[in-house]
């Protein structure tokens, strides 16, 4: 069985709703980032760069979310989630490098500066920074969805469950306020039977 290595509310839930959407069976094995369990040697033998999410099939072990969730759709082709065309396949490439490099790097310079860095080394001005160049950038991805069901095409596809996760990220974060369409697939998408806990549903489950 495969073992997923991670803890919600990180990356991990990519990860998990591919995993649900093709009903595969996996061990969750929790990994607790506040008391540094990533710097464990047996962790960092399966990822030396001590980052969830980790996912372990059999003798493959696949790190970064975007990837693993492109390995297990590829591996799992009957779902539909990888394009047929190799047009199609180039245009779910770029969005999901789009949401990966352009939204989601932004969205994490924000938490740097907020949350993850020791005081002395966080810079307020590159928050304010962070937090304009990611308007900008959902800004592009909500004239692209106009008229869009899915992100590529006129099926889901791997871009559409990367780019729900990004945007809920976005969205804890106050940056859905001028883009009513990315709200509303956004929130057609965690409308699905196999969606993981949101963000903020993750947050609370760990204060509980």
């Amino acid at each position: 069985m495969m073992k997923l290595y991670g803890a919600p509310p990180t990356r991990v839930l990519r990860v998990i709703w591919l995993l649900n959407e093709l009903g595969l069976e996996y061990d969750m094995l929790p990994v607790d980032l506040l008391s540094g369990e990533q710097m464990n040697p047996e962790f960092l033998a399966l990822n030396p760069a001590a980052k969830v999410p980790v996912l372990v099939d059999g003798g493959v072990v696949m790190t970064e979310s975007a990837a693993i969730q492109l390995y297990l759709a590829e591996k799992h082709p009957q779902a539909g989630f990888i394009p047929e065309t190799v047009e199609e396949r180039g245009q779910m490439y770029r969005w999901i490098f789009f949401l990966v490099t352009e939204i989601e790097q932004p969205l994490w310079r924000i938490g740097r500066h907020t949350l993850l860095y020791p005081e002395d080394r966080r810079l307020p001005q590159d928050i304010a920074l962070a937090r304009q160049e990611c308007l900008d950038m959902v800004a592009v991805l909500e004239k692209h969805m106009e008229g869009r069901e899915f992100l590529v095409g006129d099926r889901l596809s791997v871009a559409d469950f990367n780019a729900a996760y990004t945007l809920d990220w976005a969205n804890e974060e106050e940056m859905l306020g001028d883009t009513p369409g990315l709200r509303e697939y956004l929130t057609r998408m965690y409308a699905r039977p196999t969606a993981p806990p949101t963000i903020a549903e993750s947050f609370a489950a760990m204060e509980t």
